[in-house]
């Protein structure tokens, strides 16, 4: 459990008070305490309260690690298959979690779902121009369980870009919840995933922003719009998603000016681009989620952009959204 001073510390920080956040929190990440070193390489991470500094955030985690904590394991698998600080390094990462595999029934998942051996990528063209792509069994119901309960105690209001307002905002135009796996969370289980999204979509998986999860129930939807956003220098180029379940009615991804309505049973995947030749949002690429009509509806996405962020940064807050079609 954490202190009570670190309670305080990350009281005073959700309020803006970085400096008595700080002056919490620094005397006891140097004195060795787990959670006060864990908060710090967060701040770190994030660029909040402190600067953004990888390869202190990246040391911080491995002494919390080193003291013995889980979360700290769990951020450091990821950082490490990630290369996040330091040079990736994927047999490092699987290394820690066999460390952890007796303390932690999440590594041994995962270890678990990495060891079996990839299935071949198999697709179907259903457009061409612009380029639309079903990825039939693209992950096994292993890979889509995983995801889903990672995904259960994390669901927050999604959000839309507001082009007046410049950022992301909840809105009743998207109504979904989403649950994201940022660079803490991209644990190894989840980077191979993301290393298959890259593969099947020709880029590099440093190009995807983090993976999301999205819950749509009866009678929520994703209104008509473009995943590219005008103006955008790194551009949203392509958009996986990932179908996680059956069991629900509605909610088919719907291009209205193609007249394609498409659903996948679990573990289907449907790849699209948002971009025409020129660089500039295709507008023929406009979809929808539809309105789900009972049930609830899962699917995972993943906007892959033009090239990865320059080193050392990070795709920004005002770039990033949740997505799903």
């Amino acid at each position: 459990m954490p202190s009570a001073a670190l309670v305080q510390a990350l009281d005073l920080a959700a309020q803006g008070r970085s400096a008595e956040a700080l002056h919490l929190v620094t005397p006891r990440a140097q004195a060795g305490e787990p959670d006060a070193l864990y908060a710090l390489a967060l701040w770190h991470l994030e660029g909040r309260h402190v600067a953004r500094d990888l390869t202190e955030a990246r040391r911080l985690v491995e002494a919390a690690e080193a003291e013995g904590l889980l979360q700290a394991a769990r951020t450091l698998s990821a950082f490490m298959c990630m290369g996040v600080g330091a040079t990736a390094d994927w047999d490092g990462a699987l290394a820690l979690l066999d460390r952890w595999r007796s303390r932690d029934p999440i590594a041994r998942r995962q270890l678990d779902l990495i060891a079996r051996a990839p299935q071949p990528i198999e697709r179907v063209t259903v457009s061409e121009a612009p380029l639309i792509e079903r990825l039939p069994n693209f992950l096994d119901l292993q890979d889509v369980s995983f995801l889903v309960e990672l995904a259960s105690t994390r669901f927050r209001p999604a959000r839309v870009f507001d082009q007046r307002q410049q950022r992301f905002v909840t809105h009743p135009y998207r109504d979904a919840e989403v649950a994201s796996f940022p660079a803490p969370l991209e644990w190894p289980a989840v980077h191979a995933i993301n290393q298959r999204i890259a593969r099947a979509s020709e880029t590099a998986v440093a190009q995807g922003e983090s993976l999301q999860v999205l819950r749509y129930g009866p009678g929520q939807s994703y209104r008509p719009h473009l995943d590219a956003v005008p103006g955008l220098a790194n551009q949203r180029i392509l958009t996986f998603l990932i179908a996680l379940n059956g069991g629900f009615e509605g909610g088919a991804t719907e291009f209205p000016d193609l007249g394609l309505a498409l659903r996948g049973r679990p573990g289907d995947a449907l790849l699209f681009r948002n971009v025409g030749e020129d660089g500039r949002p295709d507008r023929r690429t406009l979809h929808a989620g539809a309105p789900v009509i009972s049930g609830v509806k899962l699917i995972a996405s993943r906007w892959i952009r033009e090239h990865p962020p320059a080193p050392g940064e990070a795709f920004g807050e005002h770039e990033v959204g949740e997505s799903d079609g």
